[in-house]
């Protein structure tokens, strides 16, 4: 919740007798106008300094002795750990965060700088995983979203790099990712921060079918583990935001196999489908605790999220047909949810979730016959009606709930 919002809304409240006006004022107190344009200065401009840092020694490295180099990385690496440190007790958070970022930056380049003078040869991502180590540990003791986010990122380009260079999965960076960037989530419980290290989940798991040269649809084993875990949750945003990129995952496969074309679908289907026995056993189990942790919570119809996890891919035919009323399913599921719990993001992702179903029935039904340019204004009016029928439904929904708020 934030100043601007509850400055929006206290002005109904006081209308409809709610609060009075000086207990309005005594709730505006309690939060701090925060300027977040200035507070994100500094972190930008420690961007820009650490670019313009980078390109001047790379412009001019061949030309340093080594000897120089070396004392050159400590002392700039050292000084920007040491300013941040000393930024930080001054009471300047966000210079001193983001000078301990540019620290975490130029230790990675450093690595990378003393491996290419002394020709060091790797055979693995070992150094982009000692960098993201860095990132978490400074994450850690400062306790800072910025420098959270930075780690994660590095965890990813250390699995994709291993993935990418070697065609090998990277256990240990998704092993620490998991331990190390998890457990901060789950302890300080920042929705961006679980949402973010979900998204990252999801990828290596992505990014692990790839490597390994396994059957695709292995992915969602892992990916709904997690899933079922934030069935587990009591706070619901904070499960939703660990659960959004599966489902999203999901949703996209989907998506894929519906505008598939039909003719390479049997060439195709035997790169994606798993052994029956294993894939749907693995599944059944997920679901089951999925199920469990629903019950104990309170949201078991939240099980009908599931649908997108079906395996459709196993149909003897039909399975465009089945996934695209999956999709249809879903999204008007996560919108009537979204009524009934009177909750603004869900009815928002419901409807651009919805809204991607019907564009996608759309183009797969109309774009071999029909004439292209008709194809795209006839689809642009669809999505400009839909788009102005939930809208002006979301609205007149929120303004019956407001309506229906009893008076002291």
């Amino acid at each position: 919740m934030s100043r601007k919002w509850v400055e929006q809304e206290s002005p109904l409240w006081v209308e409809k007798g709610i609060i009075t006006r000086e207990q309005a004022d005594r709730i505006l107190d309690l939060y701090e106008d925060r300027k977040h344009a200035v507070g994100l200065l500094p972190i930008l401009g420690s961007i820009l300094v650490g670019l313009g840092i980078l390109s001047f020694v790379a412009a001019n490295w061949q030309s340093i002795p080594q000897l120089l180099r070396l004392a050159l990385m400590i002392i700039v690496m050292a000084g920007f750990y040491v300013s941040g440190e000393t930024a930080v007790r001054r009471g300047h958070g966000k210079l001193g965060i983001a000078l301990i970022g540019l620290g975490v930056v130029s230790f990675g380049g450093s690595i990378v700088l003393i491996g290419q003078m002394f020709h060091l040869v790797a055979f693995h991502a070992g150094s982009f995983v000692l960098w993201a180590v860095a990132g978490a540990a400074a994450a850690f003791l400062y306790r800072s979203r910025y420098l959270y986010l930075i780690s994660l990122i590095l965890f990813n380009a250390a699995q994709i790099y291993s993935v990418s260079q070697f065609q090998m999965f990277s256990y240990t960076a998704f092993l620490l990712m998991v331990l190390a960037l998890g457990y901060y989530g789950w302890k300080w419980r920042n929705t961006l921060l679980v949402w973010s290290f979900s998204l990252s989940f999801t990828l290596h798991a992505l990014l692990w079918v790839i490597a390994r040269d396994i059957k695709f649809i292995w992915m969602f084993i892992p990916a709904m583990a997690l899933y079922a875990l934030g069935d587990w949750l009591k706070d619901r945003t904070g499960a939703y935001a660990l659960q959004i990129p599966p489902l999203a995952a999901a949703f996209l496969f989907g998506i894929y196999l519906v505008i598939f074309p039909s003719e390479w679908s049997a060439r195709f289907l035997s790169d994606l489908r798993a052994e029956p026995l294993y894939y749907m056993g693995a599944l059944a189990i997920l679901f089951g605790v999925s199920l469990a942790g629903k019950l104990r919570t309170g949201r078991a119809p939240g099980a009908f999220e599931w649908i997108l996890l079906f395996p459709f891919l196993y149909l003897p035919g039909g399975i465009e047909l089945a996934y695209l009323l999956s999709l249809f399913l879903f999204s008007l599921y996560v919108l009537w949810r979204g009524y009934a719990e009177e909750w603004r993001f869900k009815i928002n992702f419901g409807t651009v979730l919805f809204i991607t179903s019907t564009l996608v029935a759309y183009g797969k039904l109309t774009w071999d016959f029909m004439d292209k340019s008709l194809f795209f204004i006839i689809g642009g009016l669809l999505l400009l009606s839909l788009s102005w029928f939930l809208n002006r439904r979301k609205k007149q929904f929120f303004y019956d709930v407001k309506e229906e708020t009893p008076h002291d």
